[in-house]
């Protein structure tokens, strides 16, 4: 079944190609962007100076420090304190420092409910009247748990320090008292002259100056700011390059850069430069941004614009957000429900006491304690108390014990070899504690797409030339074969040896020299580019826009044609071993619109060639009545673009002197057209590029990381649907979408002008109900895709703010304030939003049509918009989201997400330092959420589960108690019993499960993701658990009170004596339970292992060691008033019948526990039950099929789309054609080049 597309070409809409800036667009550019306003604007009598653009407010004077004290750039602080608005270049992360740790960190803990009641439980157990026991009791668990959070606060600040101490404190040249001195990256200040190296990282935002190379071009790496490896250039003015290359030209230089204010615009630079009575414009192509790396550039200068947190890269980080799991608030929840039913409990005794010393207590002359105290105010007092009795049925050792448990499973993630690099070097690191268990619970993934899926590699894969296809395994003689070897390069000494190709019909057709058509394929591709070249050492370093040209030029070399050198009008190949120069008449670049870039050559013989490389779609269009092989250049297009592969047609035409002179004549008039250059170049260059001969195309692959198909088909098994968000051009989107599996053949995909039509229509049909429901209630939603089948989204950010209403509302917003009256209300039917409640009503519209798709990729976004997009999600579909990323672009929605995710190793680091977890390849990812992710939820579930279960068997217990008592808030247990339980006697077993349980394998985990699911829709921890554990508890309870109890009515010991007193009934129920309690904790417990058996074992003789200490008469002779148990535990034990009761009360509570789950198991047995129970056997046919080796991923369709190989920006012909590359004093190159290579990636630097 073929795929169906609904076209949006030749729609009126937003275009496609442009990056929008809704968010961050400044009125001025609102008010040129919609012609409609400007027609208001015309009919409206307002006068025109009110429409005039603001002033730009950031002023920045070069080797001035005290003019950026003046108190006109001050901003109010606090009350009448002042400080610069110009923010200095450190930067800080931490928290903490000496003097504030203690305080802030106390103050923080505080802020926990739990803590702070406490805190309190102390305060009120110091009052005699209302104590009901001993301070200790709650003070040392108190103090423990204070005291583990404030020490792993300290290990975390601490690493934050050294992170911010090593950044601030690296080293950079700054211009001082008239000489270049050493100076810290913090003691960087706005104005200062700073020179860099090769290689250095740029400290802040700079205006560059000059630099060592010819026309003050620098090169940086932007990887850290849009992961993209190629490097791209930079220029100083022409001005501040010619007379500003000295030092102490520098010291004198007192330019006055007017600019806009700080902000997250990467792409984006408007400022002017006054200097010497003259006005320069500035834009981004003269900024070198923070997080960027100079390359091939020995020196350069600049001038200090934005530092530290002012600048674009730290702007562009979006807000940090305090980030919780779903457990975190279901756990508050349910200490408030525990804190509601404490006090509910403890006001129904207290009320009982009140009646039971009414009726009984002040009658029984024997209780009579002296005190005058009515029934009322000693109801009163035995609320109090307790409160402070049963205060264990919320946890106090809860949360420390949750935060240990986070920090081994976050161990755990940093400890896994399978998830570590070995080619970077770059194991997987949890860089937070807080968050594991919402990895078990995942619904939606947001993912880059350029160095995060792909690995921004592109790799010469196959080619059609005359007709014939050309990549397949092939011998010499053009044999096909099932597998070949690579060609051996050996013949080219000039070849890249890495070059993989395995068509060894090609290269004897090329080397023979009898192919003119495969000679004028190589030809053209080591003409026609951008590609600039750098002599070094001997070697030959490229430096391409994008990687596609640089895949193109390097297949050229290997063939044996070697782009050598280029001058401002002449370009030198090695053709063969012999070197031939082309005068380049004129160069015809790419832009998103042309989608194809031109060269007119004359060849040493004097003719004259136009060579044109761009997409099919384009080149077809422009071919000659005669060209030959169109058809079957189709057909290969067809298949090539079926195995995602990016393609690009290559054409030639030769132009006789005298078109080409008339040619030239118009192409030069056009370059000096004022007003709308660029268009009118356009329709030009149309003139010339017409005619064409095809010779053939090539196909690149843009390289996937290794197992992203696998993963993100595994990850659709476990219900987590993935969006990819991108900056990237909509093609190129679209064709790693069906290169990684995330689009198939079957799938109906709708673009922006379908999905914006649909929401309208729905819109209108909700307008024409209103009154038949009203707006308080919500009708059931319709399916937006009725029909069966899967369906696909791809948007671009224009039609994402055409959707969302973003750039409708800041335009109403502009015309609100220039006119000075209220907008006139929205017309129903021009599809602007009414209301606020509308625009919400649209944006949930949008929110359940993309979540009703299989896929949804969104490309040509901006920063901004990638975590608009992951906040509505959230919004609206209550969804646990994860953000995954490599470069500063994804920083926003890494920080949006519940989870953010960054890549390390390939790229910069801005994404990995606002990540919460990292690490080196995509397909981590599925091991990340389907084991560690997985095992993390259920052990933390569990833990819970089993947590409040015991405490409140626990404490229970003292609510029967207190009908014996006369409500007196007596408590059942000994003291330091108490103080003990949670800390000593059942806090390790129960922590253990939280660590090391699982109810299957990693492999399994693996094989099945449906496992997956019940974290998902949250089935393992909720408030029906909690109230499982609550009855659960209440059951055990009873029964360790009342059979005791029961056993002690009206007995005799075996030696005569009658065990009932206190102290042996409170032996016996808290053996009993400490019993019960590690039994049932074993029962739970899935995987055992060496550790929890000791746990459960040790657990119980730390009790009774404990038990026989304390009730020692040793130790109540030195403390006689705290330990008052003396040989209690001795007397009760040796007695067997206190013993016999011990195992009744622990077989009644266990026996019903493990009916119940036999019963499950076997009537109503869950997936992982299943899974279990044939565990041994998955497990054979998984080795087998380890043995049999899976095929790999194989590309491949039936479908046809449309992929041409270019970077979505311009290349560098505006730079080749100034003649600003070429160097004043031009180096002899070598006549024999011993290698050629390209600029290799680097190692990701943390900046």
């Amino acid at each position: 079944m073929n795929r169906h597309r609904v076209h949006s070409e030749g729609s009126l809409g937003p275009d496609d190609e442009v990056m929008p800036y809704s968010d961050d667009e400044t009125d001025d550019e609102l008010e040129v962007s919609s012609e409609e306003e400007q027609e208001e604007e015309s009919r409206d009598p307002q006068p025109l100076d009110e429409a005039k653009p603001s002033e730009m407010g950031w002023k920045v004077k070069a080797n001035d420090r005290p003019y950026h004290q003046l108190p006109e750039f001050k901003k109010k602080v606090f009350l009448c304190f002042k400080k610069s608005r110009y923010s200095g270049n450190a930067i800080k992360t931490y928290k903490y420092n000496v003097l504030t740790f203690l305080p802030l960190n106390l103050y923080e803990q505080f802020k926990r409910v739990a803590n702070l009641y406490f805190l309190a439980l102390l305060i009120l157990q110091i009052i005699p009247d209302i104590s009901t026991l001993p301070w200790y009791t709650t003070l040392i668990p108190l103090v423990v748990v204070l005291g583990v959070t404030a020490i792993k606060d300290l290990a975390d600040d601490l690493a934050r320090h050294r992170m911010d101490k090593e950044i601030n404190n690296r080293k950079c040249d700054v211009l001082l008292d008239g000489r270049f001195q050493e100076s810290r990256w913090r003691n960087i200040q706005v104005g200062d002259v700073v020179r860099l190296k090769k290689n250095d990282f740029i400290p802040a935002d700079i205006l560059l100056l000059s630099s060592s190379n010819p026309n003050s071009l620098t090169y940086v790496e932007t990887a850290e700011l849009d992961g993209e490896t190629n490097l791209k250039f930079r220029l100083g003015l022409r001005v501040t390059d010619e007379k500003l290359q000295e030092v102490h030209q520098l010291a004198e230089f007192n330019g006055l850069i007017e600019c806009e204010e700080p902000n997250n615009r990467l792409d984006k630079f408007v400022g002017t430069l006054r200097w010497d009575g003259e006005h320069y414009p500035l834009g981004v192509d003269n900024m070198l941004l923070r997080g960027c790396t100079i390359r091939n550039t020995e020196a350069c200068h600049g001038v200090v614009i934005f530092a530290g947190a002012d600048s674009k890269i730290m702007r562009n980080g979006g807000k940090t957000r305090f980030k919780r799991t779903k457990i975190d608030e279901l756990m508050n929840y349910m200490v408030y429900t525990i804190f509601v039913l404490l006090i509910l409990v403890a006001a129904g005794l207290a009320i009982g006491h009140s009646f039971w010393y009414e009726e009984i207590g002040s009658k029984a002359w024997y209780l009579f304690d002296g005190k005058n105290q009515s029934s009322s105010y000693r109801g009163f007092l035995s609320f109090w108390g307790y409160i402070i009795v049963l205060n264990t049925m919320v946890p106090i050792s809860l949360y420390v014990s949750v935060e240990v448990i986070r920090l081994g499973q976050s161990k755990f993630i940093n400890w896994d070899l399978q998830m570590y690099y070995a080619e970077k070097d770059t194991p997987a690191k949890a860089r937070t504690t807080t968050l594991n268990e919402q990895l078990g619970q995942i619904e939606y993934i947001f993912s880059d797409k350029t160095g995060t899926l792909t690995q921004n590699v592109m790799q010469f894969k196959k080619c059609t030339i005359a007709g014939h296809s050309y990549g397949d395994p092939t011998t010499a003689e053009g044999v096909v074969l099932d597998r070949g070897r690579p060609v051996d390069w050996s013949w080219n000494r000039q070849a890249d040896k890495k070059f993989d190709f395995r068509d060894h019909s090609l290269v004897a057709r090329v080397r023979s020299g009898k192919d003119k058509d495969a000679n004028e394929f190589f030809k053209l591709l080591s003409l026609c580019h951008t590609v600039m070249v750098e002599h070094k050492d001997g070697d030959l370093v490229y430096q391409a826009a994008s990687p596609d040209e640089g895949a193109l030029v390097t297949a050229a070399r290997n063939f044996g044609y070697v782009f050598l050198s280029r001058t401002q009008d002449t370009i030198t190949i090695r053709e063969m071993e012999q070197e031939k120069t082309y005068e380049m008449l004129a160069l015809l670049d790419f832009n998103s619109d042309r989608k194809r870039m031109s060269i007119i050559l004359k060849f040493p013989d004097g003719r004259i060639r136009l060579y044109c490389k761009g997409a099919d779609t384009v080149i077809y269009e422009r071919l000659s009545p005669n060209s030959r092989h169109k058809e079957t250049t189709q057909t290969d297009l067809d298949v090539f673009a079926n195995a995602t592969l990016r393609t690009l047609c290559l054409s030639y035409k030769d132009i006789s002197t005298a078109e080409y002179d008339a040619w030239s004549q118009k192409h030069k008039e056009a370059q000096l057209v004022m007003s709308d250059r660029d268009a009118v170049l356009d329709r030009v260059y149309e003139q010339i590029e017409s005619g064409l001969m095809l010779i053939g195309a090539t196909a690149i692959e843009d390289k996937l990381q290794d197992g992203v198909p696998e993963t993100i088909a595994t990850l659709a098994k476990a219900d987590i649907k993935i969006w990819v968000l991108t900056g990237d051009k909509k093609e190129t989107a679209e064709n790693i979408g069906y290169a990684c599996s995330l689009l198939t053949d079957e799938m109906q995909i709708h673009y922006g002008e379908d999905v914006n039509e649909k929401l309208r229509l729905r819109q209108a049909n909700r307008r024409n109900e209103t009154q038949t429901f009203s707006r308080g209630k919500k009708k059931p939603a319709e399916l937006f895709f009725p029909a069966p089948g899967k369906n696909a989204l791809i948007l671009t950010g224009g039609w994402l703010n055409e959707i969302l209403y973003e750039k409708k509302k800041k335009r109403r917003r502009l015309r609100l304030r220039r006119l000075g009256k209220r907008a006139p209300p929205s017309n129903p039917l021009d599809g602007q939003p009414m209301d606020d409640w509308e625009k919400e009503m649209r944006q949930i519209d949008f929110v359940d049509m993309a979540c009703e798709c299989e896929a949804v990729i969104c490309c040509r976004v901006t920063p901004k918009q990638k975590g608009n997009v992951v906040s509505l999600v959230k919004k609206y579909k209550k969804a646990v989201t994860l953000s995954i990323g490599d470069g500063a672009n994804d920083v926003n929605m890494i920080k949006t997400a519940d989870i953010g995710v960054g890549i390390s190793g390939q790229e910069g680091m801005q994404a990995v330092m606002s990540s919460d977890y990292a690490f080196a390849q995509f397909r981590f990812l599925q091991r990340l959420l389907l084991v560690h992710g997985r095992w993390s939820y259920i052990r933390m579930c569990k833990f819970l589960r089993f947590f409040f279960f015991k405490n409140f068997a626990f404490t229970l217990v003292h609510f029967w108690y207190s009908f014996f008592n006369g409500y007196s808030a007596q408590v059942t247990y000994e003291d330091w019993f108490i103080t003990l339980y949670n800390l000593a006697y059942s806090s390790l077993p129960v922590l253990l499960v939280g660590l090391l349980d699982q109810d299957v394998n990693d492999k399994l985990s693996l094989k099945f993701p449906k496992l997956y699911i019940p974290g998902q829709q949250g089935l393992l921890f909720n408030y029906k658990n909690f109230f499982i554990s609550l009855f659960h508890g209440i059951f055990i309870s009873l029964i360790i009170f009342f059979i005791p109890y029961g056993a002690f009515l009206q007995t005799m010991g075996q030696d005569g004596e009658a065990p009932t007193d206190y102290q042996s009934l409170a032996v016996v129920t808290a053996s009993s339970l400490i019993f019960i309690v590690n039994l049932q904790i074993s029962l739970d417990t899935s995987y055992w292992t060496f550790v929890n058996c000791f746990a459960v074992l040790a657990s119980i003789a730390i009790y009774f060691g404990v038990m026989f200490d304390i009730h020692s008469a040793g130790i109540h002779v030195i403390f006689p008033a705290t330990f008052t148990f003396t040989g209690a535990a001795s007397n009760a034990l040796r007695q067997p019948y206190l013993w016999l009761t011990i195992i009744l009360t622990v077989g009644i509570s266990l026996l019903p526990v493990i009916c119940i789950q036999f019963l499950y198991k076997s009537i109503w047995p869950s997936v992982g039950d299943k899974i279990q129970r044939n565990r041994k056997r998955y497990e054979m046919e998984m080795e087998e099929e380890e043995r049999k080796k899976p095929p790999t991923f194989q590309r491949g369709g039936r479908s046809r789309r449309s992929a041409y190989a270019f970077s979505h920006s311009r290349g560098y012909a505006d730079l080749i054609s100034s003649g600003r590359s070429i160097r004043r004093r031009p180096t002899a190159r070598a006549g024999a080049q011993e290698s050629i290579r390209e600029v290799p990636q680097r190692q990701a630097e943390n900046i």
